[in-house]
């Protein structure tokens, strides 16, 4: 088995190292890169004037964390803060030294589900995330009454590569198993394949996070499809080994 990483930069790395350190042949391959998000002058008003602040992943943490230490700034102590995910918890419970709720399925949608987010009309919510992405923790708690607003504390943008040059490769290398983490990626990699590599794309295993990803993989002509439930490094590592 060789499995290709998708995943950006370090976090990519660092699953790759743990894959590797479980017996798992990886190949790293980033489809996207990311940077910090230079406007971000009002992060700081709007922690302060949030009843609740949401992190939807560990970057968007990082690189808000980045920014109250240039500035010489704190989080705020009077804040609930809430993650999609356990690691983004985790980081974020860190930096702020708060307790962090997160559900225990890592999506948008059970996280609107979480006993915090109950009784929030006329409540303040601030979701941290990077550029784009999708509106339904938005929509969900606004329809309940919140005010809701965003800031978006980094940037993605997609790494260009040559599809054919690229599935030479991973063939002679023999992978056969890919992991991708979001949404997005999995539709620009599909995207950037012609037919005939496609059609090989189609036919390798594909661990994915959470059910919605899966039924748009399923959409996109994936036939071997594993939904793993988490995008945690240990969990993938887990539905890797042999049952």
């Amino acid at each position: 088995m060789t499995v290709l990483v998708t995943r950006p930069a370090e976090q990519g790395l660092a699953l790759c190292s743990l894959l590797n350190d479980g017996g798992v042949s990886t190949l790293h391959h980033p489809l996207i890169r990311i940077a910090a998000n230079p406007s971000v002058e009002a992060l700081l008003s709007q922690l302060r004037d949030s009843d609740i602040v949401i992190a939807v992943s560990q970057h968007a943490v990082q690189f808000a964390q980045q920014w109250l230490a240039k500035h010489q700034a704190n989080w705020p102590q009077n804040t609930r803060y809430l993650a999609v995910g356990q690691k983004t918890a985790h980081y974020l419970s860190k930096v702020t030294g708060q307790d962090v709720n997160y559900p225990t399925v890592s999506d948008s949608e059970h996280l609107i589900q979480l006993p915090e987010l109950n009784r929030i009309t006329g409540k303040r919510v601030l979701i941290l995330r990077g550029n784009g992405g999708r509106e339904l923790i938005r929509e969900s708690l606004s329809s309940l009454g919140a005010d809701v607003d965003y800031c978006e504390t980094y940037q993605r943008e997609f790494i260009p590569f040559d599809p054919l040059s690229c599935v030479a490769s991973w063939q002679a290398q023999k992978v056969d198993t890919l992991i991708v983490t979001s949404s997005e990626q999995l539709e620009y990699l599909n995207r950037m394949m012609h037919s005939q590599a496609q059609q090989w794309l189609h036919q390798q295993h594909l661990l994915v996070p959470s059910e919605r990803i899966a039924a748009i993989a399923h959409s996109l002509g994936f036939a071997r499809v594993t939904n793993v439930g988490s995008a945690a490094n240990m969990e993938l590592l887990a539905a890797l080994q042999p049952k």
